[in-house]
């Protein structure tokens, strides 16, 4: 173990490679985490602008956060999508999931399609600044294109989504 943090843990790893060289990677231990396709009854997307001090910049995104075990990955979506997007679902159903960077982390995330969607209040923690807004799937979908949606866990959910006729399918 190299450091405990608050939510995740940075471990070095040792192992033998088949031709007996060592080898040691550094890696990020993860709890596992959700992201949230909210659809409003009248087709909009509930995206939020979320600041995000790894790269600088504030994001467009759906509802994400980590897990707290042994949190089930259903009702931390619920969870996540009041907290950050002010919405409750009556309907949460499984997307897929994926692991983030497997160079890197163990992170498992499970993507949700949230409907039945009722207005709630947002329940940010203390240092987070998150805009909800709800868009139209075309809209959110030329985001993709255009780049102003670059955030690879919502852009996998809305993909895969559309995918499998979970949501409407974009024209273009």
């Amino acid at each position: 173990m190299i450091h405990r943090g608050k939510r995740f843990d940075f471990e070095l790893v040792r192992e033998t490679l088949p031709d007996g060289r060592e080898s040691s990677r550094e890696v990020v231990r993860h709890p596992g985490a959700v992201v949230v396709l909210g659809l409003t009854d009248d087709q909009r997307i509930v995206l939020i602008r979320n600041h995000r001090v790894a790269v600088e910049d504030t994001l467009w995104e759906l509802p994400a956060g980590t897990m707290e075990p042994p949190e089930p990955a259903s009702v931390c979506a619920a969870r996540e999508l009041e907290e950050e997007g002010g919405f409750t679902a009556s309907d949460v159903q499984p997307i897929a999931e994926f692991f983030t960077t497997p160079g890197m982390t163990d992170e498992r995330m499970h993507a949700f399609l949230a409907t039945g969607l009722a207005q709630s209040e947002q329940r940010l923690d203390d240092d987070e600044r998150i805009e909800v807004h709800l868009k139209p799937v075309q809209t959110v979908f030329d985001m993709i294109e255009d780049g102003s949606l670059c955030d690879a866990k919502s852009m996998l959910a809305l993909l895969i989504a559309a995918r499998r006729g979970m949501i409407p399918t974009p024209t273009s």
